[in-house]
């Protein structure tokens, strides 16, 4: 009989390339690949240790002279919405939710050129076709999810049901991790991504999943600071959950000091016990 020994993930570097949140700063990151029978274990693993997915990828920030960027998450069982958020919950009442398996449609393709258009020019997903668009979204070796948002009035539709916004979901053993969301530029008034966020909690909340991961917030850029915004927010910094507590007190570090060496990063990763490959 053939004997193998288990192989345990590699993880690499990226190269150095400006910083998408923080004027000035160049970022990389930390990465393995998703494959084999063990990948819902190892991103379930991972992402409580501030890891996110993009495809068959698992990144965390790992920039050489700045810690500025912490994942985030809800605490479900402790989150209560604002008052500005319950208005928000209210003018997208008439929102329905479809929920899909992980498959691209030129409906959700061309919303996501529109919302790229208009908030997302320069950004490096900025020239995305819609193959690349279909990998985003398809290429996921676990239990992923498309969430839409239809709005059916025929007055604002023309009789017809219009799609409004769209997040790709994974769901973890602990929660929904957002992995990318995009909505409807033309109705700034209707608070759409926050309305995403907040239908999330409830699906968590009625699924009895503790957490809705919200991707990486950054104390000082405009793009994130809308997430210090949920209550019940937690940060994973110094190797652990926390309470956000004030925002302000999270100031970015970016002394080359306080960035660990690769090794001892990688180090310190807690993996799955099981085998993979």
């Amino acid at each position: 009989m053939r004997h193998s020994l288990p192989l345990t993930p590699q993880f690499y570097v990226t190269a150095p390339q400006s910083c998408p949140y923080i004027d000035g700063r160049r970022e990389r990151k930390l990465f393995t690949a998703l494959q084999g029978s063990g990948a819902a274990e190892l991103n379930d693993k991972l992402s409580k240790q501030g890891f996110r997915r993009s495809q068959n990828v698992l990144y965390r920030p790992s920039c050489a002279d700045c810690t500025a960027c912490l994942s985030a998450r809800i605490r479900i069982a402790d989150f209560k919405a604002s008052r500005s958020q319950r208005r928000t919950m209210a003018r997208n009442a008439h929102l329905r939710r479809e929920v899909t398996s992980p498959w691209a449609t030129e409906e959700q393709y061309t919303l996501f050129r529109r919302y790229l258009t208009a908030r997302h020019a320069d950004g490096g997903m900025a020239d995305m076709d819609i193959f690349e668009f279909a990998a985003m979204i398809e290429e996921t070796p676990i239990r992923t999810r498309v969430i839409e948002y239809w709005d059916d009035r025929p007055k604002a539709c023309g009789g017809q049901p219009a799609l409004r916004a769209v997040c790709l979901t994974d769901v973890l053993d602990d929660g929904l991790s957002m992995v990318y969301s995009f909505y409807d530029p033309d109705c700034p008034q209707d608070s759409l991504g926050t309305q995403i966020i907040l239908d999330h909690i409830d699906i968590a909340h009625d699924g009895k999943l503790p957490y809705v991961y919200l991707g990486y917030w950054v104390p000082g850029s405009p793009k994130m600071g809308y997430k210090a915004h949920f209550s019940a927010l937690e940060i994973f910094k110094n190797r652990e959950w926390q309470a956000i507590g004030d925002a302000l007190d999270h100031a970015d570090e970016t002394h080359p000091l306080s960035v660990e060496p690769i090794a001892e990063q990688v180090a310190q990763i807690d993996l799955p016990g099981a085998a993979f490959g």
